[in-house]
């Protein structure tokens, strides 16, 4: 069927992603040495981890797979030391290295900010690269197109309100059946506050956290998002969803991939897509 309806292939994008991870080495030499470096089993993503490592011929490391000496990043092999010039790693920043960072983190190497410093390790993605997806960016994005680019936004932002801001924060509470409240610093759907099904004497609770840390929350206009058709219980039933795309960006500029992952609010009604919430996906194709 798939061949049949010409629906394009995503099957390089492990060959796209481990091109760009060689082109990030910061020393020219032939043949750079590119690791993935996962929390381990417990993982929720782990598979993700080992599939990526497997399609792109690397090594899949732990935190205690790597050393560093002389601020350079080694792997341990039967065959002893190897160094290490690109790190893709899937764990979160405070847990990369204990000594600069979480000093019980045992995920992560010790030392590495250090060999990172002397530009003897690529790290993708670069430390710090998380605050262009932080929420409380949210409301600045068409501002920094304008200012960085001097264009207008093709796609328009969703209006988001700084909670800081007392008149924003009045309009908010004033509106707050209409609204979804997110914490800046969360992710997977959690310390997020739906307006149109928090019960009156939970909304007043979390009214007083907010307003005790204002900076840590963003509010939301409620969007509906569109629905698809999905099979559950024996029976064809709509879902909310949403779209990720997958893009790719390096020295050559960014690359998308032709398809994406499309996330299902499986819990009727819901329009939280998060798999930590019990949410679902579907595959997406892009027809040739």
């Amino acid at each position: 069927m798939l061949s049949a309806n010409k629906v394009r292939m995503v099957n390089n994008y492990p060959l796209l992603l481990h091109k760009i991870l060689l082109s990030l080495a910061p020393t020219q030499i032939s043949n750079p040495t590119v690791v993935l470096l996962t929390p381990g089993i417990y993982n929720a993503a782990y598979y993700e981890h080992t599939f990526l490592a497997r399609q792109m011929g690397i090594s899949l490391v732990e935190g205690r797979d790597l050393v560093v000496d002389n601020h350079k990043v080694f792997m341990k092999t039967t065959s002893g030391l190897e160094q290490v010039h690109v790190i893709y790693r899937r764990i979160d920043d405070e847990f990369l290295d204990p000594l600069m960072f979480k000093p019980d983190s045992a995920l992560g190497v010790p030392g590495l900010l250090s060999a990172y410093r002397k530009g003897n390790i690529a790290i993708v993605n670069a430390v710090g690269n998380g605050v262009a997806d932080d929420k409380a960016v949210y409301a600045y994005v068409p501002v920094m197109i304008k200012y960085y680019l001097n264009e207008e936004p093709i796609l328009s932002n969703v209006p988001t309100y700084q909670l800081v801001d007392e008149d924003m924060r009045e309009y908010v509470f004033s509106n707050i059946h209409e609204m979804v409240i997110k914490r800046t610093n969360q992710s997977g759907g959690y310390g997020m506050i739906m307006g149109n099904k928090i019960k009156e004497e939970e909304w007043l609770k979390a009214k007083v956290v907010i307003e005790e840390e204002p900076r840590s929350f963003i509010a939301q206009p409620i969007i509906q998002i569109s629905t698809v058709p999905c099979f559950i219980d024996g029976k064809f039933q709509p879902r909310h969803v949403d779209l990720r795309p997958y893009a790719l960006c390096g020295p050559d500029g960014i690359q998308i991939v032709p398809g994406g992952l499309t996330r299902v609010a499986l819990r009727e009604g819901s329009l939280v897509v998060n798999s930590s919430q019990g949410g679902g996906s579907k595959d997406t194709w892009v027809i040739d």
